[in-house]
């Protein structure tokens, strides 16, 4: 599926009492980024609606002038719902800080009940690609199962 960046910079705002960035602006970032690769995919945003986040991790401490690339693609696609892989990277270095997944939902305009999307995941042979599928279905089923 094709990837989305958002950008971002890590200004004195964003920080917290350690001096990095703040676990709290990054999950806003987080989830926006992923909003907006579901809405492209889907294509109306009026119709998504975030679920829950299956898993948000930081690899590292964003210090303050960072300047985050947010890379977002679909990585899975039930009937209703989709979860997005969603990666923050040094937009100059390439370096990972934070990494996860975000279940959304498809429903009728305004709120409505959940809404067939009818998004395929496309064929791929992207190693990293392939690898977020798998988590993501990892976490879906864990979910699932009580985990």
């Amino acid at each position: 599926m094709k990837t989305y960046i958002s950008t971002f910079a890590v200004k004195g705002e964003d920080l917290n009492h350690h001096g990095t960035l703040f676990g709290a602006r990054a999950a806003a970032w987080f989830v926006e980024a992923g909003m907006i690769a579901a809405a492209k995919e889907h294509g109306k945003l009026n119709e998504i609606v975030m679920r829950n986040i299956l898993d948000m991790s930081f690899q590292k401490p964003v210090e303050n002038g960072t300047l985050l690339d947010f890379q977002a693609r679909v990585v899975y696609a039930g009937s209703t719902s989709l979860v997005v892989g969603v990666a923050a990277k040094n937009a100059f270095t390439g370096e990972r800080y934070i990494e996860g997944y975000i279940a959304y939902v498809t429903v009728e305009s305004g709120m409505g009940g959940k809404k067939p999307h009818g998004i395929v995941l496309d064929g791929t042979t992207d190693p990293e690609e392939l690898a977020q599928r798998e988590q993501a279905a990892k976490l879906l089923r864990d979910r699932k199962q009580g985990r």
